[in-house]
């Protein structure tokens, strides 16, 4: 795939089935998030969350390239930008 194609297919799994799947990104990383919290037994953010999952992405395609890896790290700075912005609508 060329690299406009991943991109556009991480806009559209990340604005479409993912966020029907999964709720809205600042939702579903602020659960995460307090899983996580409680598991480490230090505070965690939703903008962690999704930061940490593109880590988990970068490590993926460092032992075994492959496209998937690059779609989802898009997605996931994709999801880390909603949550930046759904926090400002919010206002919290």
């Amino acid at each position: 795939m060329k690299p406009e194609d991943l991109i556009r297919l991480a806009i559209d799994l990340v604005n479409n089935d993912r966020q029907k799947d999964y709720d809205h990104p600042l939702d579903n990383f602020t659960r995460i998030a307090k899983i996580w919290s409680a598991i480490l037994g230090v505070d965690v953010l939703p903008e962690q969350v999704a930061l940490c999952m593109v880590g988990v992405k970068i490590a993926r395609e460092a032992h075994a390239p492959k496209s998937d890896n690059i779609v989802d790290g898009v997605g996931y700075f994709l999801t880390l930008a909603k949550v930046i912005e759904e926090r400002k609508n919010r206002d919290i």
